[in-house]
């Protein structure tokens, strides 16, 4: 049972980490709440690691409630969305180089 929360936690900082990616590289933010976050913190970084804490404690309380199911739905949902976005850098950052496996 833990475990859901454990994922849910290094989700979100997996989400965090490719969030500053995009960023990064120039791309915008997709969540409106985030990107008024973000815009209106002193810092990008420290607008989204807020918006992570708030989330985290949000998963720390379906938790500790016994929203297992809906903490095990949210998890497939983050789990996705960072696969994406995993996608998406990867994409966005390849270039034809020289003997690289994507030509």
């Amino acid at each position: 049972m833990s475990q859901l929360i454990y994922q849910y936690s290094y989700l979100q900082m997996l989400d965090f980490l490719t969030t500053v990616a995009f960023l990064l590289n120039g791309v915008k933010e997709g969540n409106p709440v985030v990107r008024w976050a973000i815009s209106a913190a002193p810092s990008p970084v420290l607008g989204l690691l807020l918006v992570k804490l708030a989330a985290i404690a949000l998963g720390v309380y379906c938790w500790h409630t016994g929203k297992l199911r809906l903490l095990s739905k949210i998890n497939i949902g983050f789990a996705a969305l960072i696969a994406w976005n995993l996608f998406s850098l990867i994409l966005k950052s390849a270039q034809p180089v020289s003997g690289s496996i994507l030509q």
